[in-house]
């Protein structure tokens, strides 16, 4: 994004493709997790552990493994972060990626983990 207008910024990002808003959905890693790989961020993907850093009270310090990820939106379902509907229903809370750390990737994707690695393996 070249443009230095914030209305210009938010249009760009709501009319982003999907591989853009992809890259959106990066959030960072734990300091352990940072070492280990040798970078600071990494996108979230469903499985992961992660742990809310920014928002509410009721939500704040949460740990949970990730339920759904909304590309879309650029939302993040985790498990344990609900919201009570007004017919009295529990129903997940999507939060922004930015507020999250991840605390433990999941490994099943071996693409995943081999993009990893390859920064590691460069220091």
């Amino acid at each position: 994004m070249v443009s230095s207008k914030a209305r210009t910024q938010r249009k760009a990002q709501a009319n982003a493709t999907a591989h853009v808003k992809r890259k959106m959905l990066s959030a960072h890693l734990s300091d352990d997790l940072r070492e280990k790989y040798g970078r600071r961020a990494a996108r979230v993907c469903k499985g992961d552990t992660v742990i809310v850093v920014r928002g509410n009270e009721d939500i704040r310090n949460i740990e949970g493994k990730v339920v759904n990820v909304y590309t879309k939106t650029g939302r993040v379902a985790i498990e344990g972060v609900t919201i009570k509907q007004a017919d009295g229903t529990e129903t997940e809370r999507p939060i922004h990626a930015s507020n999250l750390v991840i605390t433990k990737l999941n490994t099943e994707d071996a693409w995943r983990m081999d993009s990893l690695s390859k920064k590691e393996a460069k220091e």
